[in-house]
């Protein structure tokens, strides 16, 4: 871990990311309204500072901008705000029907709205901008966006590729089975990075590791602090509290509403409450089981994950070491959930599991068939990990694209007619 917590930081210093959602944004020259919504300090405000430098800037944590804001009269606000970036909008959502009145009477044409609150916004939205407005999501740094931080260049991943609907043999045949040098080097160390400290924006800022540890409790204080308290009005934090760190423990697993708030000392129906701020909040996020009934008695429970590596780790007390397959699952989940959400992809995610046991990490269903992945958090992949993805591929009634073990060594290879081991180093790059 030493040659990984210095080399990385220093190679980041006066960073500026590009980020793969900015290829998916509007102009502000369209007749559009946009909400960027995601967990805080995810980097939405360097975001639409970057890609709207000509807008003017309102911060509504400010309360005199919410003061100055909520006194123009709706019939003034195309002419004395007109096309703006509203930072943080959840804080004064009256401020939405100005901007609807503007936006339908044809006077305002573009406005940029952020909000890291998405049960505020999501409800107002509904009332007010239905129809009218596009919302994307900001995540935390994905691994294609810091192996090549500071790249113009839009070369799709090898995911990318692979959800094309081509058959794996076609894609991955003509690929170098390896890299080599500093390549490797590049790809692999930020990989270890993202695992162990996640992607949240400010943290690649900061080179030493206990200061890292320092921000990451920090960010958890003011999630209960702040964010919480924007989404809910709770008067004790302790219980909520304890439920995020127990939920953090089953990360990668199935959820039982019985068993976290046994555990959490709370009712059903408040562990159900609790699990859907977490989700709302962008810090978890779940993936259902595949619905179609490949083989009997399926499993119907969603699995938790959570967003961000980085906070997992910090929430659970499981650790800094890169030795834990429950950790890797969830990376491997955070990556597939943070792309195809960025690009809103048509490709749906889930997982497969029967009540006898087998069981496959994701199963990808895009509009030209079904590509399974299994994870793998070692450098050898054998014959024997692709005995689930067989099976389930043979009784498939839909197209099969091809069976994948994602694992943490340096060689793409073949097992079978479209059966393929890749690092998830590379999958992701």
């Amino acid at each position: 871990m030493k040659k990984l917590a210095v080399y990385l930081p220093t190679m980041w210093e006066n960073l500026q990311v590009n980020r793969i959602i900015a290829d998916h944004l509007p102009s502000e020259s369209q007749k559009q309204l946009l909400l960027i919504t995601g967990a805080r300090q995810t980097g939405k405000t360097f975001l639409v500072k970057k890609l709207y430098p000509n807008l003017p800037y309102y911060n509504l944590d400010a309360i005199e901008f919410r003061e100055q804001l909520s006194s123009i009269s709706t019939f003034r606000w195309a002419k004395d705000v007109g096309s703006a970036v509203l930072d943080e909008v959840q804080k004064e959502p009256a401020l939405l029907d100005k901007i609807k009145y503007s936006f339908d009477e044809g006077n305002l044409t573009f406005s940029v709205l952020t909000g890291s609150s998405q049960i505020l916004l999501s409800k107002k939205i509904r009332e007010t901008l239905t129809g009218r407005i596009t919302i994307r999501e900001l995540f935390p740094f994905m691994l294609k966006e810091l192996i090549d931080p500071e790249s113009n260049e839009k070369k799709p991943i090898l995911l990318e590729k692979i959800l094309s609907g081509h058959k794996l043999d076609l894609i991955l045949n003509p690929l170098a089975s390896v890299l080599t040098g500093e390549q490797w080097d590049r790809v692999s160390l930020t990989e270890k990075w993202l695992f162990v400290w996640g992607g949240m924006p400010p943290l690649i800022h900061i080179p030493n590791e206990e200061d890292r540890k320092f921000w990451l409790s920090d960010y958890t204080i003011t999630y209960l602090e702040r964010d919480l308290k924007d989404l809910v009005n709770l008067s004790d934090l302790m219980p909520f509290k304890k439920f995020q760190r127990i939920a953090a423990l089953r990360a990668a697993n199935l959820i039982s509403y019985t068993e976290l708030a046994k555990d959490s000392g709370i009712g059903i129906e408040t562990a159900r409450r609790y699990l859907e701020y977490l989700r709302i909040s962008y810090q978890a996020f779940f993936i259902h089981p595949f619905y179609k009934n490949l083989t009997s008695s399926q499993i119907k429970s969603p699995k938790l994950f959570w967003t961000d590596n980085g906070l997992l780790r910090h929430l659970s007390e499981l650790g800094y070491s890169l030795n834990n397959g429950q950790l890797y699952e969830n990376y491997i989940a955070g990556e597939l959930n943070k792309y195809l959400r960025t690009v809103r992809s048509e490709t749906k995610l889930y997982f497969y599991r029967t009540r006898s046991g087998m069981e496959i990490d994701f199963i990808l269903e895009t509009p030209k068939g079904l590509i399974a992945i299994e994870s793998k958090n070692r450098d050898t992949v054998t014959r024997s990990d692709f005995k689930a993805l067989s099976k389930v591929a043979e009784t498939s009634d839909k197209s099969w694209i091809g069976s994948i073990v994602t694992y943490r060594g340096n060689k793409i290879q073949q097992f079978g007619e479209n059966q393929w081991a890749i690092p998830s180093c590379r999958l992701f790059s």
